[in-house]
């Protein structure tokens, strides 16, 4: 795979930015898909002030009527004479949702979806995904860490660029729309602008990118796509091995993808040089269906953390130890995972403040805090036998996301 890189001439960064934006979209599952319909009508009132271009010598009412037009193109409201108002739902609409599920078909597996960080489903995305780019007029590459980028330079566009993006990448059996929405949404965006002749016209440069890596699952360790890019990704990580003794840099070295410490810290996008950053992402959750809105703009993000425990006890066998003499790590897991659910469910049963909180804190742990056993094993793994260790692992979110719902 050829991995182009920017020259050092086009800054480009990613680390936490000044303007972030996060939309959660619940899909509806309808014929004509009303929600991605008012979607759009959110990204669109986001990526109009940018489009909108006004010349000093302009005269007022010239103004008025370009900023009209725009809005209804951006909108696609209202009914003027020459306006488009069908939102260009060939595009924004059928072409988006063939397109979502075209990528839900690109699997490591037959019976599911699952596209892991370098796997054989990620590499066959690639180029899929640069094509969709170049077909709404953008330059792409690929990173070092196989990150997918697509980026339009107006002519006469200020330095600093706007990202919108989301990942690649899914858990195991995920669905079609986490992570490909974001990566979906942004591009067919920005080729309405193409087919209106206005890409040209944005006010700054906009980047769309497919992070290689948000969910963690291959090398259990997060992020690790855009991590590089906010220059916070260690060094070391590129050692991290899989279940089958691959190395992080392996993976990539296998897929042509030749990186090193030097160039892993070439990847860090220089903060100034980024404007803002938009993800639109689905919800994940039950809570916008469950009120009836169609979408959401979220106010706070998950921290997570991971956990691996392994607990141990006596191996022997199943039929002859006797009850009383046993020291089974099964059972005490099982212990364990229903404490570890009755804390999150009743914090304040279980915690107490010191000098480093407050009663708030405890009071916002209580209608926040989630915890899921999402892996366990055992040794030896026999029906007859009484493990000898069990491992788990732990997964938890400090906050969740808070929701400003939008009556639309």
């Amino acid at each position: 795979m050829a991995v182009p890189y920017p020259s050092s001439s086009s800054s480009r960064s990613h680390p936490f930015l000044s303007h972030v934006y996060h939309t959660s979209f619940h899909h509806h599952h309808h014929h004509n898909h009303p929600s991605l319909v008012l979607f759009w009508c959110l990204v669109f009132s986001l990526l109009s002030p940018l489009a909108l271009s006004s010349s000093s010598s302009s005269s007022s009412s010239s103004s008025d009527s370009s900023s009209s037009s725009s809005s209804h193109i951006s909108l696609g409201i209202g009914e003027t004479e020459g306006t488009k108002h069908d939102l260009h739902q060939a595009i924004l609409r059928d072409e988006a949702v063939a397109r979502l599920h075209e990528l839900g078909q690109v699997s490591d597996a037959a019976t599911h979806l699952e596209r892991t960080f370098m796997s054989p489903a990620s590499i066959r995305a690639i180029p899929l995904i640069r094509g969709w780019m170049e077909d709404a007029g953008l330059s792409t590459w690929v990173d070092y860490m196989g990150n997918v980028h697509g980026r339009v330079e107006p002519k006469n566009g200020s330095s600093q660029a706007l990202l919108i993006g989301s990942h690649m990448d899914t858990v195991i059996d995920a669905g079609k729309y986490d992570g490909s929405l974001g990566i979906i949404s942004a591009i067919s965006a920005l080729k309405v602008l193409k087919i209106d002749g206005r890409l040209g016209e944005l006010k700054r440069p906009v980047e769309v990118i497919a992070f290689s890596d948000e969910e963690g699952v291959r090398f259990q360790s997060t992020f690790l796509g855009s991590a590089a890019l906010a220059g916070i990704m260690p060094v070391s990580r590129l050692e991290v091995t899989d279940k089958s003794g691959i190395s992080v840099q392996d993976a990539l070295k296998e897929n042509s993808i030749d990186i090193t410490d030097e160039n892993l810290m070439q990847l860090k996008y220089d903060p100034a040089s980024v404007w803002g950053y938009v993800e639109v992402h689905i919800e994940q959750g039950p809570v916008l269906e469950w009120v009836g809105y169609p979408l959401g703009v979220v106010k706070g993000i998950a921290g997570q953390t991971r956990l691996k425990v392994t607990v141990k006890g006596s191996q022997g066998h199943a039929g002859t130890v006797p009850m009383s003499m046993r020291q089974d790590p099964m059972t005490g897991a099982a212990e364990l995972i229903v404490l570890l659910e009755s804390v999150c469910k009743n914090p304040k049963d279980y915690l107490s403040c010191n000098v480093q909180c407050n009663e708030d804190t405890v009071e916002s742990l209580a209608n926040s805090l989630v915890c899921t056993v999402g892996e366990i094993s055992t040794w030896p793994s026999a029906s007859n036998v009484i493990p000898g260790q069990v491992r788990q692992r732990n997964y938890s979110l400090l906050c969740i996301y808070v929701f400003s719902l939008l009556v639309l």
